[in-house]
């Protein structure tokens, strides 16, 4: 940037173990790799432009990138890997994604370092969450070390990001003491059903629910505050709803009942297949009272009930039903560097090649910022007009939920 255009970004020499499938012994030096590009189509990066802020609504120090709708960035959400040891139906259905599956290799990922150097960057600029998805992220090799470092970082008033980590909950018990340690703060656990059949049906592997459910409470003795997501689809597991409530009722665990959403291309996806959060919540509140509660924060997702005897809360997330793109904060890093705009987008901006091209801190700065004051996207609201674009989206398991 810095007012020079098309400039050419070269890939670089990078070491990083986290690249390699086998640690080298201890006594051998780390073996530089080169990293080779695959070429896909990718958004190009602004070279001119406006980068908009605005001051803190809290009157904390820092500003905050400011999109044209006038929305703030402030929640960066990380995939890691596009890998998946599940086959759920609404993501990755196994005719698509075959156990041949070419996946990304290993060097076309973001290093921890690199995924580091944007949320720094993010955070100086008004980020204040970060989550961890894929795929499934436990599947990459020493995550807990990207955990430690993200959980370092510090927002200008000096305050800890909000870090938090989306998983399915297979290698949560191997995991989660570390995670903890290194300074992961909440956890959700994807959790579609409770019936055997039901959910090993979702996640087409045979993964046990049970195993899930101990995954959840073993996070929860380590001292994790958990959230369980559980997508919704019209003739396949309304019924888990009152039991999945049942079993989180008085545990402190929030479930959150996602409508089915059309992100991505290989789920097939129809209206017709979605329960309306309204419904969710009716079936609810027809077992126990329940009342509606305030968000915690601008932007939130997921709209608040709790139980009137005391039981806990719930959420839905209505982004085909109500749309929320006017309060959307949020901006997607995939695990190549694409930078999405949106959940149901289809091309990104390819910050990787800038990174591993040579460019500086406020290069880098100026891009993200003029990528996210240029955005508009607001997909689901169109979609609920009738008005949303066809096009191909990108995939769940490379973007993360």
């Amino acid at each position: 940037m810095s007012g020079r255009k098309n400039k050419e970004y070269r890939p670089v020499m990078i070491t990083d173990p986290t690249l390699s499938s086998t640690h080298p012994k201890p006594s051998a030096p780390k073996a530089t790799k080169v990293i080779r590009i695959t070429p896909r189509p990718a958004l190009p990066i602004p070279q001119s432009g406006p980068v908009t802020r605005a001051p803190r609504p809290d009157g904390l120090p820092g500003t905050r990138w400011i999109d044209r709708l006038g929305r703030p960035l402030t929640d960066l959400r990380i995939s890691v890997t596009d890998h998946c040891n599940f086959r759920c139906r609404y993501c990755m259905p196994k005719e698509k994604y075959a156990q041949n599956h070419n996946f990304l290799a290993m060097t076309e990922l973001l290093t921890f370092d690199e995924i580091l150097r944007v949320s720094r960057i993010a955070v100086a600029n008004g980020i204040e969450k970060i989550r961890l998805t894929g795929g499934e992220p436990l599947l990459r090799k020493g995550i807990e070390n990207l955990v430690a470092q993200l959980a370092a970082l510090r927002t200008p008033a000096g305050k800890p990001i909000d870090l938090a980590m989306t998983t399915n909950g297979s290698l949560l018990i191997k995991k989660a003491q570390a995670l903890k340690d290194a300074g992961l703060g909440r956890i959700t656990v994807s959790l579609d059903g409770i019936d055997e059949d039901i959910f090993q049906s979702f996640n087409d592997v045979g993964y046990p629910a049970a195993k899930v459910l101990e995954a959840i409470d073993f996070a929860r003795q380590v001292g994790f505050k958990v959230k369980v997501n559980t997508v919704v689809k019209k003739g396949v597991n309304e019924g888990e709803i009152l039991k999945i409530c049942e079993v989180f009722r008085g545990t402190g665990v929030t479930p959150r009942f996602i409508e089915y959403m059309d992100v991505g291309n290989a789920n097939d996806w129809r209206m017709d297949e979605v329960v309306p959060s309204r419904e969710v919540v009716a079936r609810i509140a027809q077992r126990w009272p329940v009342e509606s509660l305030s968000p915690t924060a601008p932007g939130e997702t997921a709209a608040r009930w709790r139980y009137l005897d005391g039981g806990g809360e719930f959420g839905v997330i209505s982004s085909v039903t109500r749309a929320f793109c006017r309060t959307c904060s949020r901006v997607r890093l995939s695990m190549e560097g694409r930078l999405y705009l949106c959940l149901f987008a289809s091309i990104g901006c390819d910050l990787r090649t800038m990174l591993r091209g040579g460019c500086t801190d406020s290069e880098l700065e100026t891009a993200i910022g003029r990528i996210w004051s240029a955005r508009e996207d607001r997909y689901s609201e169109l979609r609920s007009m009738g008005a949303a674009p066809s096009r191909q989206k990108v995939e769940m398991n490379y973007i993360g939920g």
